[in-house]
């Protein structure tokens, strides 16, 4: 019984690993169809996400059995309910990325985000896509020096997201209303994405440590 129990703690690490892969995978595509107005791309960061979805739901499934049949005590016990958490925001993350990629296919064949800030948005994409790798490698190594780069990384993304707002706020923005609203939620979507990083990376850090930061 064991190693069974044994193999059940791998396999929800593994499936863990294989989620934030995803995630990462979905945010880069997500992005790309979104800059490049690339609606095939953007089909198929949709269709993608129904295997997250699975993930999770095989994860979950195999986290409660697990309760339920081995009743683990102490650090088991901490990291099967930690697992629960995790693969709930690792979803989340996936959803943002698919809300990004159902944004272009709904302004195709135009661009949703306007030239005066896709540098701010491409910047912020590349660090989420930095936070999902990040994440991955935090679940493997379990080395806490990641998760603090995670936080940092997601720092930065903070004062970019900050940023979009103060540009929509002047004088000089001159975008309709549509396009307004699509830049609000790109930057709340891009912002959101690392958000989750960074409570995976809390969750972590509390499974290695056994003591719980409250996030700031």
């Amino acid at each position: 019984m064991r190693k069974v129990f044994q193999a059940d703690l791998q396999q929800i690490g593994e499936d863990l690993i294989e989620m934030s892969q995803r995630v990462a995978n979905a945010m880069e595509r997500a992005w790309d169809s979104l800059s490049n107005a690339d609606v095939d791309l953007a089909q198929e960061v949709i269709a993608e996400d129904a295997k997250i979805d699975f993930l999770q739901t095989q994860l979950d499934e195999r986290a409660i059995d697990t309760l339920a049949l081995q009743g683990p005590v102490a650090s088991d016990l901490r990291m099967i309910v930690g697992s629960l958490r995790m693969s709930a925001s690792l979803e989340r993350m996936g959803d943002l990325a698919r809300h990004l990629a159902q944004l272009s296919r709904l302004r195709f064949p135009k661009h949703a985000v306007p030239a005066a800030i896709a540098e701010t948005f491409s910047q912020m994409a590349e660090l989420d896509i930095k936070i999902a790798r990040e994440v991955g490698r935090l679940l493997d190594t379990r080395d806490l020096g990641i998760a603090s780069e995670i936080i940092t990384l997601n720092r930065q993304l903070d004062q970019l997201h900050s940023s979009v707002f103060k540009t929509i706020a002047h004088e000089d923005w001159k975008e309709d209303a549509p396009t307004t609203v699509d830049v609000s939620l790109t930057s709340r979507y891009l912002e959101r994405f690392g958000d989750h990083g960074v409570s995976v990376a809390r969750k972590v850090t509390y499974l290695v440590t056994g003591e719980w930061e409250p996030e700031a």
